[in-house]
């Protein structure tokens, strides 16, 4: 009674008219390398049973079919089966991923299972983060951080301990976090080893760079001794040893003494008079220290002695020890002999300075006097060449002897990212080609009679440890300019370009200097500079310009205020110039939007044989944490085949963010069907999740278009890294001295300094100029600063002549004349 009661009434129903019932549906599944998966479905009753794939149907002839009759029901029942290939889920693109799911047809109508997704399995190599050395002393906390390499699907995290795996079932002092850190919450001295995050999912296992943990233990003294017997010099004694617990594993050593004396009184203590011994013991030390006096009295007189043949009035370290660095003095044009320009002599080596120079002649000749007055006088019209060197020598010897200091060890060995000169009163520019960085030194900023010795240099971030914490980023590169601590009297003018969004609610950005001990400190933070400060930042939309009295190695830090602060990147496209095998590469660059960066992309492609196939684009990246992706598609399958195993490459959002990774870029690998293909036409699309994005229509010949090679050209920078003197400046010495006296003076109709600021745009920096001896000063510096060298003086000339001034006329200068 109760089988036929089944057989009337069966579940999901015994009525043929009811709807179809799925028995068996398809499950999200992965593909492990090149296998491709089976998807099941079967349902009763059931006519029909197709597979829908991404909105399409599946092919009938791809479809495996049995038919068959429930038992229980007397339903008929379809099982259908189809297989699914890795290159069927890798043509589908975009965010949309790869799914099935199954229709089933019966009289009464139809019925869908659930989606099935499937996902290519997959684990990155690198990790996102990995655990770092650590020293602790005994029972403080240990946490070891871990994010494992990105996976589908994502990735299980174990830990090892000197290959031993940590089960923190085992052990209650360890366990691990959901984010996948280990903690131990009291370290023993057994917790001392070499830790190792170890990631695994179905295709891989990665294990992380080995972190040491040491746990040490600091010293501690036992308790005293007794107290000695009273001595016959009515003294005792007591002792200790730093053995509880003793040092251990790097710990440190007991502070303090270990033995204690005192005076004592007892009957035993009897004062007896000095003896021999003792008598001739204070005569023999008081000889030591005669004999100790005397040697520093002829060292002193030694030493006096050799400096008198030296010039006081030369202030540069490296004069003194190395001789005068190589210069040529020459008119920079034929008919203007105040502009000097420093120009290498490749000719001879260099010589040691001796209180005076002499030119350089075969024969005997008067010798070239340095004295207190002008080092480069604007008014002699002939060419003096100072004893100098081939600039390759001369730049390995300048760099050898700045790298004796410890302040500059990490210096670069190379001259590329290098610029140098000597310079008096008169100032001068110090320039790095390409990069986007210069040093303005106006005019008496270097005190008369004193000669200085000046470099830039440009570090790479690899080179130089910044620390940032928390949303701080790097947005400029990093330079040094020195040497540091010499008197300067006048603010020099750092130029350097960044790659922010400039915008108050959204980044509150700080300059950042290196002490000589090598920490990092903020000098300035932008926005609430105080008038009197050492510091002072003139903030554009690409670059700054840092007023500064005191030189050393600067970057510009900004900490993410909102998601909205951005970072630009520059995109850059690079492919090889020749190809000559089936394969074809293409590069893209996500860059900070900086001259230097760029400078040193292209230095790298030019090594690579590459060249640049389509325009640069500018991307915005915000501080979001997401990640960038990169992808391409539209490869004409008939001419090219795409090497790429996953539908997009990423970049992790840090790696970016944090600015301290160079030539960050992600490689498309094609491969051409035949050698005589050559045209290629594809898109490549770069986006942040959530975010800003670009995309490159790429059509050309890979063997002669070369159309876009030009434009890197036209954006790097010409000219002499080094300027003495008037050449160095736009305006004129003469007429900038006679703008400065008119304006420097109040004027009550307010033709003065303030007013040439507000027709400049700089009137948001009054209060800076004001506090500075010669506001006007302060503001040509500024100009010359960010218009050398294409700066229009006319417009400069029309600013100054409008303001109204009796002498105006005798600013309006034309280009021609200066």
């Amino acid at each position: 009674a109760q089988q036929s009661a089944t057989v009337a009434n069966p579940v999901p129903g015994a009525n043929p008219d009811l709807l179809p019932h799925f028995l068996v549906e398809p499950e999200d599944v992965y593909i492990v390398k090149n296998k491709p998966v089976l998807l099941v479905c079967k349902a009763l009753p059931a006519t029909q049973i197709f597979f829908k794939c991404n909105g399409e149907w599946v092919r009938q002839v791809d479809h495996v079919i049995e038919r068959s009759t429930d038992g229980s029901s007397g339903l008929p029942a379809m099982e259908v089966r189809i297989n699914v290939s890795r290159q069927q889920v890798e043509k589908v693109f975009g965010l949309e991923e790869y799914w099935c799911q199954c229709v089933a047809w019966s009289s009464s109508g139809t019925t869908k299972s659930q989606k099935a997704y499937i996902r290519i399995a997959y684990l990155r190599k690198n990790f996102e983060q990995e655990p770092l050395a650590k020293e602790v002393s005994l029972e403080q906390g240990i946490v070891l951080h871990c994010r494992p390499p990105e996976g589908i699907p994502p990735a299980e995290v174990e830990w090892l301990r000197n290959e031993d795996l940590v089960d923190p079932s085992l052990d209650p002092n360890v366990y691990i976090t959901r984010e996948h850190s280990l903690v131990v919450r009291q370290a023993r001295l057994a917790d001392t080893a070499n830790y190792t995050c170890v990631a695994k999912n179905i295709v891989a296992r990665r294990r992380s760079a080995s972190a040491a943990v040491i746990v040490y233990v600091d010293g501690s003294w036992s308790p005293w001794s007794k107290w000695s017997a009273c001595g016959l010099d009515c003294t005792h004694w007591r002792s200790r040893e730093c053995s509880d617990p003793a040092p251990r594993n790097g710990g440190e050593e007991c502070r303090g003494a270990y033995l204690d004396t005192r005076n004592c009184t007892s009957d035993l203590c009897v004062h007896t008079a000095s003896g021999p011994e003792d008598v001739a013991l204070y005569v023999g030390l008081i000889a030591v220290a005669v004999c100790l006096v005397l040697l520093l009295l002829v060292l002193i007189l030694v030493y006096c002695r050799k400096k008198e043949g030296l010039d006081s009035d030369v202030a540069d370290s490296s004069i003194l020890t190395s001789g005068f660095q190589p210069v040529s003095i020459k008119p920079s044009k034929a008919d203007n002999p105040h502009l000097l320009t420093i120009q290498p002599d490749l000719s001879t080596t260099t010589t040691t300075y001796q209180g005076s120079l002499c030119p350089r002649q075969d024969g005997p000749s008067p010798k070239f006097q340095l004295t207190n007055g002008h080092l480069l006088s604007p008014l002699g019209g002939g060419r003096h060449t100072l004893h100098h060197s081939s600039p390759t020598s001369e730049a390995e010897d300048f760099v050898s002897r700045l790298s004796t200091q410890n302040y500059f060890r990490s210096l670069p060995r190379g001259t590329s990212n290098m610029a140098y000169g000597t310079f008096n009163f008169l100032g001068g520019r110090l320039m790095i080609p390409s990069t986007g960085i210069s040093l303005l030194i106006p005019p008496d900023a270097i005190p008369r009679g004193k000669i200085y010795e000046i470099y830039l240099t440009l570090h790479k971030p690899e080179d130089v440890r910044l620390p940032l914490a928390g949303c701080q980023t790097l947005l400029s590169p990093i330079v040094s300019c020195g040497p540091p601590g010499v008197l300067l009297t006048r603010p020099v003018i750092l130029s350097m370009d960044h790659c922010g969004e400039p915008s108050p609610d959204s980044w509150s950005l700080r300059l950042k200097k290196q002490s000589c001990e090598g920490s990092w400190e903020d000098v300035l933070h932008l926005g609430e500079e105080a008038p009197s400060h050492l510091y002072y930042c003139q903030l554009e939309a690409s670059a700054c310009y840092v007023f500064t009295e005191q030189l050393g190695r600067f970057a510009l830090v900004g900490e993410a205020l909102s998601v909205a602060a951005a970072k630009r990147l520059k995109l850059l496209l690079f492919a090889p110039v020749a190809c000559t095998s089936l394969e074809y590469n293409i590069r893209v660059y996500c860059l900070h939007d900086t001259h230097d960066a760029l400078k040193e992309v292209v230095q790298l492609e030019k090594q690579l044989g590459g060249q640049l196939i389509q325009e640069p684009r500018i991307l915005h990246f915000k501080d979001s944490y997401h990640n960038l992706r990169l992808s391409i598609h539209d490869v004409p399958s008939s001419l090219w085949k795409s090497k790429l195993l996953v539908s997009y490459q990423e970049i992790p959002f840090y790696h970016i963010w944090n600015g301290s990774q160079q030539h960050l870029h992600c490689t498309f690998t094609l491969e051409r069907v035949s050698p005589s293909t050559s045209d290629l036409a594809c898109k490549v699309w770069v986006w942040q999740v959530e975010g800003d994005g670009q995309s490159f229509n790429i059509n050309f010949n890979i063997t002669k278009d070369t159309r876009f090679a030009e434009l890197l050209a036209l954006e790097s920078e010409g000219g002499v890294p080094a300027l003495v003197g008037p050449s160095a400046f736009k305006i004129p010495f003469l007429i900038r001295q006679k703008i400065i006296t008119s304006l420097d003076p109040p004027c009550s109709r307010g033709a003065d300094w303030r007013t040439l600021a507000q027709k400049l745009h700089l009137d948001s920096h009054l209060s800076f100029f004001a506090s500075k001896p010669s506001p006007t000063a302060m503001i040509l510096n500024l100009w010359e600063a960010r218009h050398f060298p294409n700066g229009n003086l006319s417009q400069l000339a029309a600013a100054v002549a409008g303001l109204g001034q009796p002498d105006a006329g005798l600013f309006t200068v034309s280009e021609a004349e200066c």
